[in-house]
């Protein structure tokens, strides 16, 4: 990896107020966790020996991050990649020895860093109003944990396909559109069969979600880890394909 590119890109993001969606990805779904636990009556059953709070904040994260790490992520992904349209930055790149894949290889790693940090601030955040809150019952750190491991592979599986997107088509009202789509997909990816959920990253949203409810009451589900390692390995690979066969394309 080049470091250089890497430092370049993080120098762009700082033009491009990448940083505002960013901290807007971290707080905003943070807040409609805590938003969907006043909603759901938690404060008025802290003290439930079957874990009403913390399942009822579980669920808001999974609506949350379901809602708005799709737009906010493709947003993200298209402003870092708009300004080589724009700039005429693949060919300036070029010149100087940087190839499309190994830019587009750069922006994932430094938007990653940042998308995954911001993902690890809605798990730190919530538990933290949890127990501000006086929750009763500990907190299940270790269903948080990998929830929160699960929603970072996801957020960096979607933001890899909308560096590849934004990068093959100039137009980023396309980019931005198709995150909207993928909302939709990733908000009612529940009514569809799982086999096509597993088909596209924002299906992963609802076939993660760890906390729902059945009938009145709000259950635990478990983590489909197998599909989300899936996910990874797959996702990782038709990224690490797809830019080497932009290496090997004239800027």
């Amino acid at each position: 990896m080049n470091a250089r590119a890497i430092a370049n890109e993080f120098a762009k993001m700082r033009h491009l107020r990448v940083g505002l969606f960013v901290a807007l990805l971290a707080i905003s779904v943070a807040l409609m966790s805590m938003y969907n636990a006043f909603g759901s009556g938690a404060f008025e059953r802290l003290d439930d020996p079957n874990d009403y709070a913390w399942k009822t904040l579980f669920g808001g994260l999974g609506m949350g991050a379901a809602l708005i790490a799709p737009i906010l992520v493709a947003v993200i992904a298209s402003r870092q990649v708009e300004i080589e349209h724009t700039g005429n930055g693949w060919l300036s790149s070029a010149t100087s020895g940087l190839t499309p894949g190994q830019m587009c290889r750069a922006k994932f790693v430094s938007l990653g860093v940042l998308v995954a940090a911001a993902t690890a601030v809605w798990g730190v955040v919530i538990v933290g109003f949890g127990t501000l809150i006086g929750i009763s019952t500990p907190a299940p750190l270790g269903r948080w944990a990998t929830y929160i491991g699960a929603l970072i592979i996801i957020n960096l599986a979607v933001l890899a396909f909308h560096i590849l997107l934004s990068a093959t088509v100039e137009n980023q009202l396309v980019c931005i559109g198709v995150g909207l789509v993928g909302m939709f997909l990733a908000i009612f990816g529940e009514l569809f069969p799982s086999w096509l959920a597993h088909l596209v990253p924002w299906g992963y949203y609802p076939l993660t979600v760890q906390s729902d409810y059945v009938g009145e009451t709000p259950v635990y589900f478990d983590l489909p880890y197998l599909s989300v390692i899936g996910l990874a390995v797959v996702g990782g690979a038709l990224f690490l394909f797809v830019t080497g066969r932009f290496d090997r394309q004239e800027a």
